[in-house]
């Protein structure tokens, strides 16, 4: 093990988390009206009693937005994760089919697949995973036969009760970081660095997030009110209905 330097990967935040910040906005920018409305759906919105064109979208919107930010920022922890380890274990990517993370500690090789949350698949996504352990378990046991290899289901942040699940390990948040790093501390030891830079990107992004909802009510309102009330029937309509709603949103 090589003792980690907490500078290095205060430094490497810095200069990556711009990419998630560029992800983020880009996603913005690039967000149709017309892609939400066929995504989202339309009974929850009116069973909230939503009345007004802007709150309609402002809902819409955050809702979208919320699912999509939680995507990219689990990447970005993800590839963190791998490059804390590369630093304090020699840690690589790994080169087995859906795992992300090969590492060597006191004589056990860990595998490990690196997810954002805790909350992060189905029972048939679970199912692949196994499978890809036993895979790479396989092939590892072949060529390093005098070495254990254990199988973990790394998750960056939250929290495992019951971490044995038979086939794997599935850990959550200080354990997992403490695990690839060394470090029992690294998890709160890298909020700061995260805040890079924030503020700025922060005020980017809300000025795109406002032109945005100002330019989506005003297409809601076009398409989707009568007499000034939202109409449910058509917003229905378009999402779910046999035939295309013809529309330029």
């Amino acid at each position: 093990m090589t003792k980690l330097k907490l500078n290095e990967v205060k430094r490497y935040i810095e200069e990556n988390i711009g990419d998630f910040h560029e992800a983020r906005e880009k996603g913005l920018q690039d967000l149709k009206l017309s892609k939400i409305l066929l995504a989202k759906n339309p009974y929850l919105f009116k069973a909230k009693n939503i009345l007004t064109a802007e709150s309609f979208v402002r809902s819409l919107v955050n809702a979208h937005i919320s699912s999509q930010e939680e995507t990219m920022f689990g990447g970005f922890l993800e590839r963190l994760a791998i490059f804390v380890c590369s630093k304090a274990y020699g840690g690589k990517k790994s080169a087995a089919e859906g795992l992300d993370l090969e590492f060597v500690k006191d004589n056990v090789i860990y595998i490990v697949a690196v997810k954002s949350g805790t909350n992060w698949g189905n029972s048939s996504q679970i199912a692949k995973m196994k499978e890809n352990f036993r895979k790479a378990r396989q092939r590892l046991r072949t060529n390093a036969k005098r070495m254990s290899v254990e199988a973990i289901n790394g998750c960056c942040y939250g929290r495992v009760i019951k971490t044995d699940k038979g086939e794997y390990q599935k850990i959550a948040g200080q354990v997992f970081w403490e695990l690839i790093s060394g470090n029992s501390d690294l998890y709160t030891e890298i909020i700061d660095p995260l805040a890079y830079k924030a503020k700025e990107r922060n005020q980017e992004y809300e000025r795109e997030y406002a032109r945005q909802i100002n330019i989506f009510t005003q297409q809601f309102v076009k398409v989707f009110c009568v007499d000034g009330m939202i109409h449910w029937e058509k917003i229905v309509k378009f999402n779910s209905g046999k035939e295309k709603f013809k529309v330029d949103l």
